[in-house]
């Protein structure tokens, strides 16, 4: 579904005081260092009670200055990244902020479409490593997008170099409840780079190539779900409660992964590898707090060989976030393993040797409960990253079911989406 969205208006919102000269140098983690030079995408549909007329303008003036309010506590989104020395200048330069007008009601989006068309309602696309559409290059930007029937969208996109999806989510939270008057808010905690400091990383690249980008959401429901977790079963004792809902849709999208493998002619891979981001502030001595500021996650890595389609993969998998403990934690601060190890994967990569899938699940986040005055939203999704074989999962709206947004390329989307044994799990699948 194509769209001619309107940009009504472009403006940079600003921090309603000024940063204090003391803060005004924030240095990022290790962790940010590494990070993917895109940016993260969510967007918030809210749906308008019938009969209610809405002042947009109105509207949207009173979410700016909470924006502003917000952005004081969220103080280093508003500034300026410097590459030379892994850091922030906390300049309060400000972050970006569109208004737009949406030719269509907001349930034709919501029920029929795919990432193709929720792009447009993005401030940019995530791709941009250096978004410049504000006069300048931003590390947040919003948009609020109007539909004809009075609903909203209100989207995101977040420089992954400065925070990971539990960041954004808390920002996203904190300025919702600044924007309804709550009486707590959110304030961040910034000691990601305290517990691991930033590295001489020359030689490193995140850089990845990039290719023609297909993104499809594929939905997979409490029914669906539970069959397939009664199938994992069989990797697990009598004693164990069996697999999660995350580990069992991601262990069975991995072999639907090596099954394309497999099915393809001159295929020289060797191994497969499941990539899932684990967030690590719970997992490290004493805790990180939840409110922990920046890239506080880390990839657990399983790998099989192709021929092998191994069916206990699911056991395996969740034995490669369980490494992700205390001890791991120690190794990842000294830094330097780390980088050897993701050099000489990025390599595997580069030589065809491996195939993989990247996960990260936004299944915990409490989405569904952010409200910027105008209740509950209606549907969220995070669609659209730049690079191939990303799957980003997120709870459906009644929390027993999960979302998938599949980012492949074309060849691969084609056999992807026809595969026989995922069209008799999924119970929705985006068409273009």
């Amino acid at each position: 579904m194509l769209m001619n969205v309107e940009i009504i208006s472009k403006e940079i919102i600003k921090p309603s005081s000024p940063t204090p000269h003391h803060l005004r140098n924030f240095k990022l983690s290790f962790l940010d260092q590494i990070a993917p030079p895109f940016y993260i995408p969510i967007i918030f549909f809210y749906q308008c009670k019938q009969y209610v007329d809405v002042d947009h303008d109105e509207r949207t003036g009173s979410l700016k200055e909470s924006l502003a309010e917000t952005l004081t506590r969220f103080y280093p989104l508003a500034g300026t990244l410097n590459d030379e020395d892994f850091s922030i200048n906390c300049n309060d330069e400000g972050v970006g902020y569109v208004q737009a007008r949406v030719p269509c009601m907001l349930s034709q989006l919501v029920e029929k479409d795919n990432g193709q068309a929720l792009i447009q309602l993005l401030p940019f696309e995530p791709d941009c490593s250096r978004s410049d559409q504000f006069g300048k290059e931003v590390l947040l930007a919003v948009q609020y997008n109007i539909f004809d029937c009075g609903g909203v969208a209100i989207s995101f996109c977040f420089s992954h170099k400065v925070a990971d999806g539990a960041s954004a989510i808390n920002f996203i939270t904190a300025w919702a409840g600044m924007s309804r008057g709550a009486n707590e808010i959110i304030s961040p905690s910034f000691d990601a780079a305290i517990h691991f400091p930033p590295r001489d990383i020359s030689g490193f690249t995140t850089t990845v190539a990039k290719e023609k980008i297909v993104t499809k959401r594929f939905v997979f429901d409490k029914s669906s779900i539970a069959a397939l977790r009664k199938e994992a079963f069989l990797a697990f004792g009598t004693e164990d409660k069996g697999p999660s809902r995350v580990e069992t849709v991601s262990a069975f999208i991995c072999r639907r992964f090596i099954a394309i493998a497999q099915s393809k002619s001159g295929n020289k891979a060797k191994l497969f590898a499941g990539l899932h981001a684990v967030n690590l502030r719970g997992r490290m001595a004493p805790h990180l707090p939840v409110n922990s500021f920046g890239n506080l996650v880390t990839v657990a890595i399983s790998q099989v060989k192709i021929e092998e389609d191994d069916c206990l993969w699911v056991n395996q998998l969740r034995n490669a976030i369980r490494e992700i403990n205390v001890d791991y934690v120690k190794k990842l601060q000294d830094g330097v393993d780390s980088l050897n190890f993701m050099n000489d994967f990025m390599n595997q990569l580069a030589k065809g040797e491996t195939v993989f899938c990247n996960f990260t699940s936004w299944c915990n986040f409490p989405v569904y409960e952010i409200d910027f005055g105008m209740g509950k939203p209606t549907w969220v999704c995070s669609p659209n990253r730049p690079y191939k074989n990303v799957v980003v999962m997120m709870s459906s709206k009644d929390g027993y079911g999960i979302e998938t947004w599949v980012n492949m390329n074309e060849e691969d989307m084609a056999m992807f989406e026809h595969d026989p044994e995922l069209l008799s799990f999924v119970s929705s699948i985006d068409r273009e």
